[in-house]
């Protein structure tokens, strides 16, 4: 009897196909959600910073990032081969499990490509933006890669060696982000005026669009990690939307307590802390523990935001308050609530797995968010040494969309679109505007 030939499963690569989408349009969604947070005079220059990610990190992945996080390890748990780089031997028949592994490398790439993007928010206002475009890719290969492929990849050491667990990204996304967040503001310094001037956010209804659009792609980001269209996902989906509830009422319920009354901005704040923590654990926990997980997320977020204003470091968007602090949670969290009928083995301290897993969880989040802190800052500060991180103190107070970019959010274009290809010529008023 002939055996047929292995293929993908249509309803997966079905569900794949749309989690994949889902996933890039949290950047876009990113985008609006810290444009709206800065000030009017930086918002194109933070949805460049976005957007322009997508085009550095998906061209590192495809010419060697896929094949050193998810290529056989050769490093003892700490890096993959470039067997398949620039997708070399992968083609339309190649299979991932049950997808196509061509399905598979572009749904991890959307995650490399928005853990890029949300160190963007730690730095708003003050950084050069051809600094940006060196930092994006080499960041990519010397910190995300690695990381996922200690967490992901076979033979890496976090999940294969160690056995700690995170099913959608809170090591490789959420803490290597805020990690790196923390280093570049560290490298840069504070904003000009920072802690005397009031630097609100300029649309709060962009805020909310940009939380709305990510909560959206984040059911792609966990339900999509199950890699098929199963009891999982929709475990993990459900326990995202609870998580993503409970984030969003336990922040409110802090602001209101301390200060008087709930806010938007606290709102979309919550939810996205909420989403952030549930990532590493909605295919671990129950329903009732992403409900925990969400809130824990949400009222220690809504307390670690200030904690800048203490430390001194200068975190614009709050990247290192809820992305480091919310994936903390959520990592370690799993160790506590972490139910057999989930992971297929592992149970948490409440039930019964005692403090082993917790342990193990532990050892990841700092081994990550120490690894990420570190190069990021040796990266940032050889950047800075060498082209320069930090815009001049004329390019920040004049805001960094008409002195960088040539033109502002509303506006008119400095430069129309019957301006030469390649013009940089200011009008007199814009030249005022800018020397101002």
């Amino acid at each position: 009897m002939t055996l047929a030939a292995p293929h993908a499963d249509t309803g997966d690569t079905a569900w794949l196909l749309a989690a994949t989408a889902l996933v890039l349009l949290m950047t876009p969604g990113l985008a609006l959600f810290y444009g709206g947070m800065v000030r009017t005079k930086s918002v194109l220059n933070m949805l460049m910073m976005s957007f322009v990610s997508i085009a550095l990190v998906t061209v590192v992945w495809l010419a060697g990032g896929y094949s050193l996080a998810f290529g056989d390890d050769i490093g003892g748990g700490l890096i993959g081969g470039l067997r398949h780089a620039g997708m070399a031997g992968i083609g339309p028949g190649s299979l991932h499990g049950t997808v196509p592994t061509l399905l598979f490398a572009t749904f991890q790439l959307t995650f490399a490509i928005i853990t890029a993007a949300l160190v963007s928010g730690a730095i708003a206002d003050r950084a050069r933006f051809s600094a940006w475009l060196v930092f994006v890719p080499v960041w990519a290969l010397l910190v995300y890669v690695p990381v996922a492929h200690w967490v992901w990849g076979p033979g890496g050491w976090v999940l294969d060696r160690l056995g700690a667990l995170d099913f959608a990204g809170g090591m490789p996304v959420e803490i290597t982000s805020g990690a790196s967040g923390l280093a570049l503001c560290l490298v840069l310094g504070p904003r000009l005026g920072f802690k005397k001037d009031a630097m609100r956010p300029h649309n709060l209804p962009m805020v909310m669009t940009g939380a709305g659009l990510l909560w959206f792609g984040w059911f792609g980001f966990n339900a999509g990690s199950a890699l098929g269209a199963n009891g999982l996902a929709a475990a993990a989906f459900l326990n995202t939307l609870a998580a993503g509830c409970t984030g969003l009422l336990g922040w409110l319920f802090v602001e209101q307590k301390r200060d008087g009354h709930p806010t938007t901005l606290g709102a979309a704040s919550g939810a996205v802390a909420g989403l952030v923590a549930i990532t590493p654990s909605c295919g671990s926990v129950s329903l009732l523990g992403a409900l925990v997980v969400g809130l824990a997320a949400g009222v220690v977020c809504s307390y670690a935001v200030s904690w800048k204003f203490r430390l001194n470091y200068d975190d614009s968007l709050d990247v290192v308050g809820v992305h480091l602090i919310g994936g903390v949670i959520g990592t370690l969290l799993i160790g506590v609530f972490a139910q057999k009928a989930m992971t297929g083995g592992t149970e948490g301290l409440l039930y019964g797995g005692g403090l082993a897993q917790l342990g193990k969880q532990l050892v990841g989040v700092l081994a990550v968010a120490a690894y990420a802190f570190l190069v990021t800052y040796g990266l940032g500060k050889v950047i800075d040494r060498t082209m320069g991180f930090r815009a001049s103190e004329e390019h920040e107070q004049g805001g960094l969309d008409l002195t960088v970019h040539a033109e502002t959010a509303y506006d008119h274009g400095v430069l129309g679109h019957g301006a030469p290809v390649g013009s940089s010529v200011l009008s007199p008023a814009q030249k005022a505007k800018t020397q101002a």
